[in-house]
């Protein structure tokens, strides 16, 4: 078990999503950087769609009422294991009692914890990950008892993996492909979406990033129809809104670009005021 003292900001447990129920309106969800919780599970030998926690921008504080072994990836929330700083993308024993804390963000937003075979919080309709109204919390609360897998033995050294990626965090480059609704556009749009920067808004969460910069638009609204992680659509007060893992799962805003599935993982990891350019991806 795991003792939550502190929860953080805004943690979550979360694996690779919940798929097959998008017809009843239910988001897929899951990591918002599967590129940096994947690489925390394969640290562990874990299967990638262990759950892992997701930690955004205020880490929280676990005490570890048993041993284990834990991996950190994604942004740098200045992890500590008993006050003693640690680094990220390695393998570290946790004896019982070990308490892990986080301090000041260094970079990114979201970081990525993973536990010896995963966390096993209750999977509800196939999946672990924390979405309101589908499990029982949204998020972990102080108090909570996060059930993990037992470990007997731990090896005295941890083992260290090198991991540089970096250029995850540092790149401001968005690849899209175009939207159902991007051929709508007057080419001067069209050039206009790829010339310009954009900046995150303070409207950014998991649902979605609406974007500072206004964006002209003549486009009627659409029929409502389907919308995917990574959708970018196009409101009619010209506001360009990029849809996130727990995106709605129809809408009647055009449809005009459509974020791969790299550029959605470096995305999560970027927040208000930071600066982003899309990138076309050719066929």
């Amino acid at each position: 078990m795991i003792e939550v003292i502190k929860s953080g900001l805004y943690s979550t447990i979360q694996d690779l999503g919940r798929f097959g129920f998008e017809n009843y309106g239910v988001p897929i969800s899951g990591s918002m950087d599967q590129f940096s919780s994947i690489i925390s599970n394969k640290l562990l030998g874990n299967k990638d769609q262990d759950a892992v926690m997701e930690i955004t921008m205020t880490g929280p504080v676990l005490k570890f009422l048993e041993k284990t072994k834990i991996s950190i990836t994604g942004a740098d929330i200045s992890p500590s294991i008993n006050n003693n700083p640690v680094k990220l993308n390695i393998v570290h024993n946790i004896n019982k009692g070990d308490l892990l804390s986080f301090g000041k963000l260094k970079y990114g937003i979201r970081s990525y914890l993973s536990v010896l075979g995963g966390f096993l919080t209750k999977e509800v309709m196939g999946s672990k990950s924390m979405y309101p109204n589908i499990t029982k919390s949204f998020r972990i609360a102080n108090g909570d008892f996060l059930k993990i897998k037992t470990l007997n033995k731990i090896n005295i050294d941890p083992e260290i993996t090198q991991i540089n990626y970096l250029e995850h965090f540092k790149t401001n480059k968005i690849k899209v492909f175009k939207g159902p609704e991007f051929d709508e556009l007057s080419e001067t749009q069209k050039n206009n979406i790829f010339k310009n920067n954009f900046t995150i808004s303070n409207n950014n969460n998991r649902m979605a990033f609406q974007l500072n910069e206004p964006f002209v638009n003549q486009l009627k609204p659409i029929i409502t129809s389907l919308v995917m992680q990574g959708t970018v659509q196009l409101t009619p007060s010209g506001k360009l809104i990029i849809l996130m893992r727990d995106n709605q799962t129809c809408g009647g805003y055009p449809r005009v670009l459509q974020l791969n599935e790299s550029a959605i993982n470096k995305l999560s990891q970027k927040y208000m005021n930071n600066e982003i350019k899309f990138e076309l991806i050719e066929n």
